[in-house]
């Protein structure tokens, strides 16, 4: 049975619905939570299979408001490509794969988005990225993958929203299995948060049913190529 090792930034975020799809397909997972204080960020050895990092609310990595485990969580992501390892980031996850991938990050304003994804690879995660699916992001900076990248999904702006480096290695940029109430929990959790953002929450809450039925194919075509069921 494989085993994830997931880093969480707060009390908000999490895997979502993407929990369901690994326990159908008995891939355990352990969160790690570095925010309360009271746990590290664990050594290479300890990750297990593979490692995902999490969104983190208002914290961004381009200086101006840096995660405070940035430099650790950003060596560790390094070690495990190094190590062949799987390394899955979300949000401002996806920051930091991008970062140890030799990519770069864009400071941007904390933001919240809501818009429809555009497939750029047919053949990206098995040819299982739908061609067109809603997405929500969240968070400050953004994401700019490596040229070697191969994007996956862009948005109606054509930044990447889904991209991979090499066999093991992927960042997105949106939660692809994101939970309306994860936003609500983000606002009463920070004290800074997305200008406009109450009256965005009525269309998260209108994409919530096309973001589960897009995880579906996302989920499939991302065990598919990493192998997580063999």
């Amino acid at each position: 049975m494989k085993a994830l090792t997931v880093i969480q930034h707060d009390s908000a975020e999490y895997l979502g619905l993407m929990e369901d799809h690994l326990e159908g397909r008995r891939i355990r997972f352990r969160y790690v939570r570095p925010f309360t204080g009271a746990v590290p960020i664990p050594d290479l050895d300890l990750v297990g299979d593979g490692l995902v990092l999490l969104g983190a609310g208002p914290w961004g990595t381009a200086g101006e408001r840096d995660l405070p485990t940035l430099a650790e969580e950003l060596a560790l992501a390094r070690s495990c490509m190094m190590a062949n390892k799987l390394v899955i980031g979300i949000g401002l996850g996806a920051q930091i794969v991008a970062l140890a991938a030799g990519g770069k990050v864009e400071r941007a304003p904390l933001e919240c988005r809501v818009g429809t994804a555009r497939r750029d690879d047919p053949e990206g995660l098995a040819g299982y990225v739908p061609e067109t699916f809603p997405y929500c992001t969240y968070g400050r900076d953004r994401a700019v993958p490596p040229a070697h990248a191969r994007i996956l999904a862009r948005d109606e702006d054509g930044r990447p929203l889904a991209f991979q480096m090499g066999e093991t290695a992927f960042g997105f940029t949106f939660h692809p299995g994101l939970k309306v109430a994860m936003i609500e929990d983000l606002v009463m959790e920070f004290e800074e948060s997305p200008e406009g953002i109450a009256a965005q929450l009525p269309q998260i809450r209108a994409i919530q049913r096309g973001i589960e039925d897009a995880l579906v194919p996302i989920m499939t075509g991302l065990v598919a190529v990493t192998g997580l069921m063999v």
